[in-house]
Parts: C-alpha cells; structure tokens; sequence
C-alpha cells in the first residue's frame, strides 16, 4: 500500500491524511469542519469572529458528531488606534444611498486572542489550536500549551517562520502569495515582496526544525503531490472545499468562483486579502488608502456587504478564495478529501 512519503504531520496529529480543512470565517463551519474530519483531514473552526459562547456550541456539535482530531482557529493581530474613516465613508456613501442604507452601528469586528478565547481552549481542550498574524502574548500562549493542545501558525516569510520555530510552535503553515483570504505576514517588510508557495515552501523547510504545512494554490492532488516533493508534510486547503455543500457560500456565490480572477485587496476589511474580483473592486480599485487599518474597514463596508448577501448580490458581495479556485470541485467535503488524497497517493507512487 502506498504512503505519504513524509508522515510527521499526520503522526503527531492523529488524522489519516496530511490535510488541514482551513479556517474561512463566513464560508466554514461546523458542517464542513464535520465532514472534512470525516474524509481523514484535520477539520478547522473559525474562531475570530465567534463569542466564547458560539465557539463553545460549536465545538459541542462537532464533537457529537464525529470524532477526530479539531482545530480552533485564532487571529493575534494587534488592534489599531481609533482611525478617522471619514473619507473611507465617504468614499462608500454613493453605495449606502443605492442600497437605501442609513449609517448602521459597526459590525462585529476580528478580535485578537485574548483572555476569553483562552478560557474557550482550556475548557474545550482541542487538539490543535492554530494562530494567524503572529503569536499571542506569551502568557496566554503557555496556557494554550498547558492544555496539551498542538500550536500552529502561519508564516509568509522565512523571517517569520524562524520567529515562530524559536518560540515553540509545533508546525509552521507556509502561506503563499497564491492563498485566499487574508495574508498572515506579521513582521512587516515590503508586501510586494510576497512570495509565491513553491518559492517559499523549500526555503522555509530547509530553515526550521518543525513539520511545514503548505497552502496557497493547493486545490487537487497534483498540488498535493507536488508540496510533499518539496518537502512539506501535510497542506492546508481552503479554496478547493468552498464549492462543498457543507460550505456557507450561497449556491450563487459557488458559481461565481471558476468564472472570475482574484486579486489582493484592502477595500474588504483594511487588511490585505485575496479575494474574487467583484464589483466594488472594479468601480473604486482593490487597493484604496482611505480604508482604514485592519481590522476597522469593515466598520463602513460591513454594512454594505451583508445586504448585498441578503439581496443575492453575489457580484457585490466578498468572496476570499485562492488563485486555484477554478480547480474545486462541487463534491461532499468528506469525499473530496479522500479524492484528494488518493490522486496524491496516486502521483507520489508513480515518483517512487
């Protein structure tokens, strides 16, 4: 029988495959962190945008319902000072007035880790608690390693990938300019100097110590096979399980991913993200300096993207997704996850 050439990951985890379900905020749940645990993966809970009382009932329904290993995943950005967004709403105002929208109170915003989410992870004890933009502050990080529960987090450069070795993480996610959703980068640096995965994935594992995890780009086998040749042990994959039933994206949106490119924006949350060019991008610009920083451009914008969901205004809309999202396919998370694996597999043994 054929294995994975490299099986770090899968042994200190306890999945069948070297797969990680990533962690979509408003496009993953607990249904598809369900069925991908079911297909073998390492299945993953969004946390930034929950209360402590939401991540606790989604926990409990993963649990009753599957068992295999569980990823919560936390954010560790650190919060700005208030911004003057006067002229990011201004900017946005024709938008509010054709959707007949008055000034609404912000939405809810992505809030670093802090002492609530903590108190999460010692009470639901998961198996992997996985980081973007960084670490936590080193107190709270040693009360998630008390709680016996394996630490991810993701690096966008070398740089940063031996700035987490050197404080203990037990895997690094090697995130590529190719991934959807927000870039981690965390250590600042030129942004246009962002590296492409199968650039950054041999320089980071040829640097550090600990198992690596790549994702970016990775949406078939071929990927897969062709991050382990490289020396990754297991992949993150976000964008290929989008077009899953188990996914939160409306069937409209699910259509709108093979159709259009992507591009890295700021106009969704003041951070910089990947997403599909959409309607806002193309009449305002994907990068625009009035937004303020991450995570406050959402306050203005918020308002008008969740109409836009209610009326199925799928071309106004945001939607993070990968340069790979042509290659999903419209397959149950468990089954595709195990296809996944198979034609990896399958490439690999014809390597050997």
């Amino acid at each position: 029988m054929v294995d994975w050439p490299n099986r770090r990951f899968v042994e200190m985890i306890g999945c069948e495959h070297p797969i990680v379900q990533a962690p979509m905020a408003n496009a993953g749940g607990a249904d598809l962190c369900i069925a991908s645990i079911e297909g073998g993966a390492l299945g993953s809970l969004p946390c930034a945008m929950l209360t402590s009382d939401q991540m606790r009932e989604q926990v409990a329904e993963v649990r009753s319902r599957v068992a295999g290993p569980l990823n919560l995943n936390f954010f560790c950005h650190r919060m700005p000072e208030q911004a003057d967004d006067t002229a990011w709403r201004a900017l946005l105002q024709p938008y509010y007035e054709e959707f007949g929208l008055e000034t609404p109170p912000p939405p809810p915003l992505r809030l670093p880790f802090d002492e609530a989410a903590c108190a999460v992870v010692e009470q639901e004890k998961p198996e992997v608690v996985s980081f973007h933009f960084g670490l936590p502050e080193q107190p709270l990080l040693e009360r998630v390693r008390a709680t016996g529960a394996l630490g991810l987090a993701t690096a966008t450069t070398v740089q940063e990938a031996r700035w987490l070795a050197g404080r203990g993480v037990d895997a690094i996610i090697a995130q590529g300019f190719e991934a959807g959703g927000h870039t981690g980068r965390f250590l600042g640096g030129d942004r246009a100097e962002a590296i492409g995965l199968f650039a950054l994935l041999p320089q980071i594992v040829d640097a550090v110590s600990v198992p690596v995890i790549a994702a970016g780009g990775i949406a078939d086998g071929r990927g897969i096979a062709a991050a382990f040749m490289l020396g990754a042990s297991a992949v993150q994959m976000g964008t290929a399980y989008l077009s899953c039933p188990e996914s939160l994206l409306p069937d409209g949106a699910r259509a709108v991913l093979a159709s259009r490119p992507t591009l890295m924006t700021n106009i969704y949350s003041g951070g910089l993200a990947r997403a599909v060019r959409g309607r806002l991008i193309d009449e305002i610009g994907p990068i625009r300096t009035e937004a303020p920083p991450y995570p406050m451009g959402g306050g203005a914008s918020g308002p008008l993207f969740r109409t836009a969901l209610q009326r199925g205004d799928f071309d106004f809309m945001p939607m993070l997704a990968g340069q790979a999202a042509p290659l999903g396919a419209a397959l149950p998370a468990a089954e595709l996850t195990r296809k996944l694996a198979a034609d990896a597999l399958a490439i690999l043994a014809g390597r050997a």
